[in-house]
C-alpha cells in the first residue's frame, strides 16, 4: 500500500503524480542522500579508506571524519529533496480519506504493548460489494498475468514512462522486468491484484495500474494475514479523470472478497499513523560517478582523490567462506532467518518456498550469499543479501544508470554483523553498484556509523492498516518492503 498513501486527500488534477513521487521520493531519498563524499576541513586525514595509511591516523580518526561529514550535511540529501521524502505531511493536515478508514488517528496515542488487535471486524462476502467500481467512459478493468513477457512489457512501459521521475528532472526510477516479475509472483499471489486499467479507444492501451501481493505478517507475536498494495501509477494524460481513488477502492474491494482486511504499507509522508519511523542511510561505492551526476558534492578541502580512499574497499570480501547461496542452502538459511526474525514486532513470516522466491539470487535482481561453518555438512550460519534497483540518468552526457543496492535480510552468528555487512558491501561493489541504501532497522545501528554509512534526511513511516497496537522503534521493525 506505499502508493495508497494520500492519493484521495490529494488535488484531484495532481492524485496520480503524488503517488509516484511519494514512490520516488522513498527510493529516492535512499540514492539521493546516497554518495556522501563531502568531508569537513579535516578530510586530508582520510587516507586510504578502508585499509587505512600513516596519514590516516586511527581508525576512530576515519570515524571522526565520517562523523564531521555528517554533522556538516554532506552525508545527507540535497536541498532539492522533495519535502514528501523528509516526512511530508504536517500533523495537523486533514486526510480526508484516511480520518475515515480503519487506521489510529494522528493524535492517538499507543503505548499498551497488550493492545493488538483490528479495528474494524472483518466482513462477511455477503456484506461486501460485489460488483467493480465504475470506471469512466472508454475504460475497462484488466486482470494482467504478470507472467507474460508481452503484458509485463507494457507495465514496465507504463512505469517508466509515468510513474517515478525526480523533482530535478534528473533521475528517473527504472524498475526491471525481471524486478517486476519478482516483485509480484510470490506463491500464492493472486493474478486478480494485478490490476490494470485499458482505453478501450486507443488500442486497449494500458493506461493505470495497481497491484498487492499476499503475505503473513507477525505483529507482536500476533500472525497476522496481509497485502502490499503497491506501484500506483495513472498515466499522464489522464491525470484530471480521478482514477487514483478508483484504483484504491477497486484493489481493497478485491482484496477483502478473498478474506484479508489488513494490510502493511511505507509512504515517505506522515499519515494516520505510522506504527513506527525509519530513516534511510547510505554508503557510497563509487563517489566519483555520484558526484559527476549530481547526487553528492565535493566539499572544501576535500579532493576527488581523497574522496575515493575515503571510501575505498577491500577487492574482495575478508571472510574466505562467504559464497553465494543456492538451492541447497534453502532448508537452513530459512530456519537462520526465521528465528532471526522472532525477535522482531513486525516481520514477515515466511514458509520454505517463499523464502527461497524472496532470497534466491536473481542476476541483476538479488544477491544473497551464505557464510557454512566448513564442514562437509556446510551447516549456514550466516546470510546477507541486497536486491537491485536502478534509476535512469536522465540527459547525462557520460552516465545513462545509477546503480543501487538495498539491504535486504542479514543474520550474522559466526562473526560481528558489521564485519559480515563490509563484506556485502565489497559484493555490492564487485557487481557493479554505486551506493548501498540500508534502513536504520532490525540491528542495523550495528555498522552503519562503522562503516561510513551517511544518514539520509527522508523518513520512512511504517503503517498498518486496519490493525491498532503499540507504537514501535526501528530496531523493532524486522520487515523489508520493495
Amino acid at each position: 500500500m506505499a502508493e495508497l498513501v494520500d492519493q484521495v486527500d490529494a488535488n484531484p488534477e495532481a492524485a496520480a503524480p503524488s503517488a509516484s513521487k511519494k514512490k520516488r521520493n522513498k527510493k529516492k531519498a535512499a540514492a539521493k542522500d546516497a554518495a556522501a563524499p563531502a568531508p569537513a576541513p579535516d578530510a586530508q586525514a582520510a587516507g586510504d579508506g578502508e585499509q587505512g595509511s600513516s596519514r590516516a591516523g586511527s581508525r576512530e580518526d576515519v570515524l571522526q571524519l565520517v562523523e564531521q561529514m555528517r554533522q556538516s550535511g554532506s552525508l545527507g540529501a540535497s536541498s532539492s529533496t522533495p519535502a514528501a521524502a523528509k516526512g511530508g505531511d504536517d500533523a495537523s493536515g486533514v486526510h480526508k480519506f484516511w480520518d475515515t478508514q480503519p487506521v489510529p488517528k494522528l493524535g492517538e496515542s499507543i503505548s499498551d504493548v497488550d493492545v493488538n488487535d483490528v479495528i474494524e471486524p472483518n466482513k462477511p462476502s455477503s456484506a461486501l460489494r460485489q460488483e467493480p467500481f465504475k470506471m469512466p467512459e472508454g475504460f475497462a478493468w484488466s486482470d494482467l498475468d504478470v507472467t507474460s513477457e508481452d503484458i509485463l512489457k507494457e507495465i514496465y512501459t507504463l512505469l517508466n514512462e509515468n510513474y517515478v521521475e525526480d523533482d530535478d528532472a534528473m533521475f528517473r526510477f527504472d524498475y526491471s522486468m525481471p524486478f517486476l516479475e519478482w516483485a509480484l509472483t510470490p506463491p500464492n499471489y493472486d493474478t486478480s491484484f494485478h490490476l490494470g486499467v485499458r482505453n478501450e479507444r486507443s488500442g486497449s492501451k494500458l493506461m493505470a495500474f495497481i497491484t498487492g501481493v499476499p503475505a503473513t505478517a507477525v505483529v507482536r507475536g500476533k500472525p497476522v494475514r496481509v497485502v502490499e498494495i503497491n506501484y500506483l501509477c495513472v498515466h499522464k494524460r489522464l491525470r484530471t479523470k480521478r482514477l487514483a481513488p478508483v484504483l484504491i477502492k477497486e484493489i481493497t474491494r478485491r482484496v477483502n472478497l478473498k478474506g484479508v482486511f489488513q494490510a502493511v504499507y511505507t509512504a515517505g509522508v506522515v499519515l494516520p499513523k505510522p506504527v513506527a519511523s525509519c530513516r534511510y542511510y547510505h554508503r557510497s561505492l563509487d563517489p566519483k560517478k555520484l558526484i559527476e551526476i549530481g547526487f553528492s558534492r565535493l566539499m572544501p578541502r576535500m579532493t576527488m582523490a581523497r574522496t575515493i580512499k575515503l571510501y575505498k574497499l577491500p577487492d574482495r570480501p575478508v571472510c574466505g567462506r562467504l559464497r553465494a547461496m543456492t538451492p541447497d542452502d534453502v532448508p537452513q538459511a530459512h530456519a537462520l532467518l526465521s528465528n532471526y526474525l522472532s525477535k522482531f514486532a513486525l516481520a514477515p513470516k515466511l514458509d520454505v518456498d517463499e523464502f527461497a522466491h524472496w532470497v534466491l539470487p536473481r542476476p541483476g535482481v538479488i544477491d544473497s550469499f551464505v557464510v557454512d561453518d566448513g564442514t562437509a555438512a556446510k551447516n549456514v550460519t550466516d546470510l546477507c543479501s541486497f536486491y537491485h534497483l536502478p534509476s535512469t540518468v536522465i540527459g547525462h552526457e557520460k552516465h545513462s544508470t545509477l546503480k543501487a543496492a538495498y539491504s535486504f535480510y542479514n543474520v550474522a552468528t559466526s562473526m560481528p554483523l558489521q564485519d559480515l555487512m563490509r563484506d556485502a558491501l565489497v559484493c555490492a561493489k564487485r557487481v557493479d553498484m554505486d551506493v548501498f541504501n540500508a534502513l536504520n532497522i532490525m540491528e542495523n545501528d550495528a555498522f552503519l556509523k562503522e562503516l561510513k554509512f551517511g544518514i539520509g534526511d527522508g523518513h520512512l513511516q511504517y503503517y498498518l492498516y486496519n490493525w491498532k497496537c503499540a507504537e514501535m522503534q526501528p530496531n523493532d521493525i524486522g520487515l523489508v518492503l520493495l
